[in-house]
């Protein structure tokens, strides 16, 4: 018997399991009434788990189930052929912890598998390549996985994220949403949201689940109202965190040239970049003890105050000067927070225009397009020697971490890496399509 035909009678038996239940809870209701029907509900979910756990699936020796789901694993590495890993992981407890055992997180194996990933850091050893499609009926953007290196030409791609544009009188906002069609914050897919000053000079992103790096960041507002609630875990807290300031420098003498543009990532330390660094707080379980869709779509979803939405130019000026000044110790200036800024451009002379080598991602000029690299420079004693270093041993504060570019009328390209996740790489690559009459 293959993988496939494995996961598919997994996946029948569930379905015929799931029927056999709401059979058995219609009749409870029609039979007993309403309040009796409630029982045999919850008597009944207990039954299909019992059910599911006592399986011939569930009992199989650990050593097969090893090699079962390894080698699907191995041999779908792309999507949609992928979506049999995350059926395995759907399967019972079991099965989900072997899949915990297996299946890697982005950061080391460069795979978007699970809708955690989302929030998690990318590959260390190259990007993961995507693409934003813009409709700018009905101001919405969409976010997907690249599955093939003519993807953009196709459209063809695995849908991550979409996010919506809402004008409001004193700012604009962003809305994430893990869901195509459904985005809004009293969505259950609501994840997050971005939002500017009056200028859009300025952005700060907002996400459900609080920054692990920095503790000191302000709880949600008491009035908030939560939605869905039977979705919320509680393992994590609902609100709106504020994990990374974004700005944009005036243009003061409205000279033609490209953005400058800084990204405080407070949610990430300057360490991460440092040999042996990585992004604290990222979650140990691929899969919480939880059912598949509650653990991935309960990131929390609430409609809260925001206390920090401050876009003073003396708050923003105050974080970039103590993230980026000389004059912070160096055993300090690691814990503070990364800090990215746009790679500078040069001058063509023959094109008459400012360029950047995308390595072929981008094919229109815009003053969209930006490449961030890390703004802090490495301690010298943790430099490597610059004598015959290859490209592929390139310090992680000169490696590009985040591109966006235009190749099509409503097409970007949006390529990141470690340590941004997609969900921040995405809301980043929002900010450049917001109007800055400021900085043009």
């Amino acid at each position: 018997m293959s993988f496939r035909s494995i996961v598919r009678d997994v996946r029948d038996g569930f379905g015929s399991l799931s029927r056999r239940g709401f059979e058995v809870r219609l009749s409870g209701h029609h039979s007993r009434g309403k309040s009796q029907g409630s029982v045999n509900d919850l008597s009944d979910n207990n039954l299909a788990a019992l059910v599911i756990q006592n399986s011939r699936w569930a009992n199989l020796p650990p050593e097969l189930l090893f090699d079962v789901i390894k080698r699907l694993e191995e041999s779908e590495s792309t999507w949609p052929a992928r979506k049999h890993v995350v059926a395995c992981a759907a399967v019972c407890r079991s099965w989900r912890s072997m899949c915990q055992e297996i299946v890697r997180n982005p950061e080391s194996c460069g795979k978007l598998t699970f809708p955690v990933s989302l929030k998690q850091p990318g590959s260390r050893d190259g990007t993961i390549q995507c693409f934003i499609k813009r409709d700018k009926s009905n101001l919405t953007y969409h976010l997907f996985l690249c599955l093939s290196p003519a993807a953009l030409l196709v459209e063809n791609g695995k849908f991550l994220l979409s996010a919506k544009r809402t004008r409001r009188t004193t700012c604009t906002e962003y809305v994430i949403s893990m869901d195509p069609d459904n985005i809004s914050r009293s969505s259950s897919t609501y994840i997050g949201k971005l939002r500017s000053n009056f200028l859009g000079t300025k952005f700060i992103i907002y996400d459900t689940q609080p920054p692990h790096f920095n503790p000191h960041t302000p709880p949600p507002g008491r009035s908030s109202k939560r939605f869905h609630s039977k979705k919320v875990s509680p393992k994590m807290p609902s609100g709106s965190y504020n994990i990374a300031h974004i700005t944009y420098e005036l243009n003061v003498l409205g000279t033609r040239g490209p953005r400058r543009m800084h990204c405080i990532m407070q949610s990430i330390p300057a360490s991460s970049l440092e040999p042996g660094g990585s992004v604290p707080g990222q979650p140990e379980l691929l899969l919480p003890s939880h059912s598949l869709e509650d653990s991935f779509r309960s990131i929390s979803f609430s409609r809260s105050l925001d206390r920090s939405t401050e876009f003073s130019s003396s708050r923003f000026s105050e974080i970039m000067g103590a993230a980026t000044s000389s004059d912070v110790p160096e055993s300090e200036k690691s814990k503070m927070p990364l800090v990215l800024k746009n790679k500078a451009p040069r001058w063509h002379e023959q094109l008459q225009c400012w360029c950047l080598n995308f390595k072929g991602r981008v094919t229109i000029a815009s003053v969209k397009n930006f490449q961030l690299i890390a703004a802090q420079q490495l301690p010298p004693a943790l430099q490597p020697p610059v004598a015959g270093a290859s490209q592929s041993a390139q310090p992680e504060h000169d490696k590009v971490i985040l591109q966006f570019g235009k190749v099509g009328k409503d097409m970007f390209t949006m390529d990141y890496r470690y340590p941004l996740s997609a969900f921040q790489a995405f809301a980043i690559c929002l900010s450049s399509f917001d109007t800055k009459l400021a900085c043009e």
